[in-house]
């Protein structure tokens, strides 16, 4: 596994933990949060053995958003005279930061979020990115970028909208207020509030192991499926869900959920 100065990566048999562990900075994401990602990512994707990814925070809170100052080095353009060039040099380092985010979506596994404390900007811009998120009592969820004179560039305001609808994401970017954990289960950006941080790893834990005792090439594909039907007719969705269930039948999961019935035992699931 890639090393890194901002994730600690634990496995527990097909269950893949991904901490962000910059605690005494909250999790706020410098360069090696932005630049590691997308190789641990696609190295979790690849590894046969892991079926489900937890993201979740080390300390005090998820994530605080993006490290300004940390940045800098990175990004000098922000507080460049912005002219022709110097956003033409900005605009090619934003689609690396995108790319981060987009990394978490566009893997096969499922990616579980679970958010304690302050989930800030980035850390929210994350959060969208996988496929489940569940939250603690205390969670505090804020789309801050207004607030600091940036408009959110990363994927939120993208993927925002698909899970909560276009008002409440408006309400959140324009305002860039905190919302409780109460009101982000209402709204539905998070599935499930656990009451505290014990907890809310039990939980995750217990619905990733939930999804890993299933066909993965039943779920891996049915993430597919749901990837590509964003902003597409029903009719394309259709089209396209046809030829991925022809393209994975037969396969030795079916076979094996077949037999296990007729056996009245549990399946065992191999992915192929």
């Amino acid at each position: 596994m890639s090393a890194s100065r901002y994730y600690l990566v634990e496995k527990k048999g097909p269950i893949a933990w991904v901490y962000l562990n910059r605690p005494e900075k909250k999790n706020a994401m410098h360069p090696p949060a932005w630049n590691d990602a997308r190789a641990i990512f696609t190295e979790l994707d690849e590894d046969p053995e892991v079926r489900v990814i937890i993201v979740a925070g080390k300390g005090s809170d998820f994530c605080v958003g993006i490290d300004l100052i940390g940045m800098m080095g990175e990004l000098p353009e922000l507080m460049e005279e912005q002219n022709g060039g110097v956003k033409w040099q900005l605009l090619k380092k934003i689609y690396p930061l995108q790319e981060t985010i987009t990394s978490m979506e566009k893997i096969r596994k499922p990616v579980i979020a679970a958010v304690h404390g302050y989930c800030i900007g980035a850390g929210l811009d994350m959060i969208t990115a996988c496929d489940i998120r569940l939250c603690t009592k205390d969670a505090q969820f804020s789309l801050r970028e207004a607030a600091v004179g940036f408009v959110a560039d990363v994927g939120v305001l993208q993927r925002l909208p698909l899970i909560v609808g276009q008002g409440v994401t408006r309400e959140l970017a324009f305002t860039a207020k905190n919302i409780s954990a109460k009101r982000a289960e209402q709204i539905l950006l998070v599935n499930q509030v656990c009451p505290d941080y014990e907890t809310l790893l039990e939980e995750a834990e217990k619905m990733a192991f939930e999804i890993a005792e299933n066909s993965p090439l039943a779920v891996q594909a049915s993430k597919d499926v749901l990837n590509f039907c964003v902003g597409k007719s029903i009719d394309d969705g259709l089209k396209y869900v046809a030829s991925i269930s022809a393209n994975i039948i037969p396969s030795h999961d079916l076979t094996e959920a077949v037999t296990a019935f007729m056996e009245k035992r549990k399946p065992k699931f191999t992915g192929e």
